[in-house]
């Protein structure tokens, strides 16, 4: 038995989040990728992912792995699954990894880049993966929030209601708020992310932005543990899973944008 580790892009516009779900709830990427080897190689496989991505969530990196008895070289992977797979989902890159290897507890950190359009009119053409928010919006505001995020922290005011994590205790390496004319971007990384987190911290230095919330208020929100002193949950479009790192190496060896 060989562990694959593959690295993937997907448009999840069209699927219910990554994980498998009863036929009901429609296609998942999980689901896909499973059938896919099954067709090529008449093998069921259970497929491990570094991150659970929710419906509407992208990925320009997400990471898996599987075990499978098939001889298949690596290098023929990606065309293999790609000539079976869905258009909006690609195959980018498969190695064999070490049996302990883990796509999600492997993992030492991830980034996820969530990208709003905040000109007046909407961009047609990006409308898939961009949040329109025709508001200005205050940038500098913005990242003086963002910066608070950073550190160790109890995130329970920025998970979802209800969350059944066992810790809300995550490091934010980074959260950096970005802009290029009419786009933003907000930028988190981390050891780890809380169900609907990143969208959360999103819609809340949104409210900064709109001055609905000050820059200053972030650590109190932190220390409130309140989910309803942060701000609103953005809409899944916007996210993109970006990277997920396994040889420890800090975010700014890898991404000169975070300097």
């Amino acid at each position: 038995m060989r562990n694959i580790l593959l690295r993937l892009a997907y448009d999840g516009t069209s699927y219910h989040g990554f994980q498998r779900q009863p036929a009901i709830h429609g296609q998942t990427i999980q689901g896909e990728l499973e059938r896919a080897w099954e067709k090529l190689f008449a093998e069921e496989i259970g497929v491990v992912t570094a991150g659970r991505t929710d419906t509407g969530v992208h990925a320009a990196g997400q990471v898996v792995n599987f075990f499978t008895e098939a001889r298949i070289p690596c290098h023929k992977i990606p065309k293999a699954m790609n000539s079976i797979l869905p258009y909006d989902i690609r195959i980018l890159e498969a190695e064999v990894v070490s049996a302990e290897f883990n796509a999600r507890k492997s993992a030492k950190w991830k980034r996820y880049d969530y990208r709003i359009d905040n000109s007046p009119i909407p961009d047609v053409f990006s409308r898939l993966y961009y949040l329109h928010e025709p508001l200005p919006l205050n940038i500098e505001h913005m990242q003086k929030a963002a910066a608070c995020m950073e550190g160790r922290h109890n995130f329970k005011a920025f998970a979802a209601a209800g969350s059944s994590a066992r810790s809300f205790v995550r490091t934010l390496y980074r959260c950096k708020v970005s802009q290029q004319n009419q786009h933003v971007i907000v930028t988190c990384i981390g050891d780890g992310f809380l169900y609907n987190m990143v969208r959360i911290i999103t819609g809340t230095l949104l409210y900064v932005g709109k001055g609905k919330i000050k820059p200053e208020e972030i650590p109190e929100i932190i220390q409130s543990k309140d989910r309803v002193r942060a701000g609103i949950t953005a809409a899944a479009r916007g996210l993109t899973l970006t990277y997920v790192n396994y040889d420890g190496s800090a975010p700014t060896d890898i991404f000169s944008d975070l300097l």
